[in-house]
Protein backbone atom coordinates (compact mmCIF):
# COMPACT_ATOMS: atom_id res chain seq x y z
CA UNK A 1 0.00 0.00 0.00
CA UNK A 2 3.10 2.31 0.40
CA UNK A 3 3.90 2.34 -3.32
CA UNK A 4 0.25 3.34 -3.92
CA UNK A 5 0.32 6.19 -1.07
CA UNK A 6 3.75 7.73 -3.12
CA UNK A 7 1.85 7.16 -6.09
CA UNK A 8 -1.15 9.09 -5.29
CA UNK A 9 1.17 11.83 -3.69
CA UNK A 10 3.29 12.50 -6.40
CA UNK A 11 0.26 12.96 -8.82
CA UNK A 12 -0.99 15.16 -6.38
CA UNK A 13 1.93 16.98 -6.49
CA UNK A 14 2.45 17.08 -9.99
CA UNK A 15 -1.18 18.57 -10.46
CA UNK A 16 -0.67 21.41 -8.04
CA UNK A 17 2.37 22.45 -8.93
CA UNK A 18 1.15 22.38 -12.55
CA UNK A 19 -2.10 24.70 -11.81
CA UNK A 20 0.11 27.00 -10.22
CA UNK A 21 3.14 27.03 -12.24
CA UNK A 22 -0.22 27.93 -15.23
CA UNK A 23 -1.84 30.37 -13.15
CA UNK A 24 1.42 32.34 -12.13
CA UNK A 25 2.61 32.41 -15.92
CA UNK A 26 -1.31 33.60 -16.65
CA UNK A 27 -1.68 36.48 -13.99
CA UNK A 28 2.28 37.33 -13.89
CA UNK A 29 3.97 36.68 -17.09
CA UNK A 30 0.96 37.09 -19.36
CA UNK A 31 -0.29 41.12 -19.03
CA UNK A 32 3.07 41.72 -20.78
CA UNK A 33 3.19 39.67 -23.90
CA UNK A 34 1.71 41.37 -26.79
CA UNK A 35 -2.32 40.34 -27.04
CA UNK A 36 -1.62 39.13 -30.86
CA UNK A 37 0.93 36.93 -29.63
CA UNK A 38 0.19 33.09 -29.90
CA UNK A 39 0.48 32.06 -26.64
CA UNK A 40 -2.75 33.83 -25.65
CA UNK A 41 -4.75 30.91 -27.23
CA UNK A 42 -3.64 28.69 -24.65
CA UNK A 43 -5.06 30.53 -22.07
CA UNK A 44 -8.68 32.03 -20.58
CA UNK A 45 -9.38 35.93 -20.78
CA UNK A 46 -7.89 37.81 -18.07
CA UNK A 47 -11.50 38.12 -16.03
CA UNK A 48 -11.34 34.78 -15.24
CA UNK A 49 -8.17 35.04 -12.87
CA UNK A 50 -9.93 36.43 -10.52
CA UNK A 51 -13.61 34.88 -10.93
CA UNK A 52 -12.26 31.12 -10.79
CA UNK A 53 -10.17 31.08 -7.39
CA UNK A 54 -13.18 33.49 -6.07
CA UNK A 55 -16.21 31.22 -7.12
CA UNK A 56 -13.82 28.35 -5.78
CA UNK A 57 -13.45 29.82 -2.49
CA UNK A 58 -17.67 30.83 -1.90
CA UNK A 59 -17.81 26.84 -3.00
CA UNK A 60 -15.24 25.40 -0.41
CA UNK A 61 -17.07 27.84 2.24
CA UNK A 62 -19.92 26.63 1.49
CA UNK A 63 -18.79 22.98 1.62
CA UNK A 64 -17.19 23.79 4.98
CA UNK A 65 -20.45 25.08 6.33
CA UNK A 66 -22.41 22.15 5.70
CA UNK A 67 -20.37 19.66 7.12
CA UNK A 68 -19.75 22.16 10.35
CA UNK A 69 -23.70 22.30 10.59
CA UNK A 70 -23.87 18.30 10.17
CA UNK A 71 -20.76 17.45 13.03
CA UNK A 72 -22.69 19.82 15.49
CA UNK A 73 -26.28 18.37 14.96
CA UNK A 74 -25.09 14.95 14.92
CA UNK A 75 -23.09 15.76 18.17
CA UNK A 76 -26.42 17.36 19.56
CA UNK A 77 -28.37 14.50 18.55
CA UNK A 78 -25.93 12.06 20.62
CA UNK A 79 -25.98 14.44 23.64
CA UNK A 80 -29.69 14.31 23.64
Amino acid sequence: MEIADRAVGFLLSFISLSIFTYYTFWVVILPFVDSDHFIHKYFLPQEYALLIPAFAGVVLLCFLSVFIGLVMLKSKKKKA
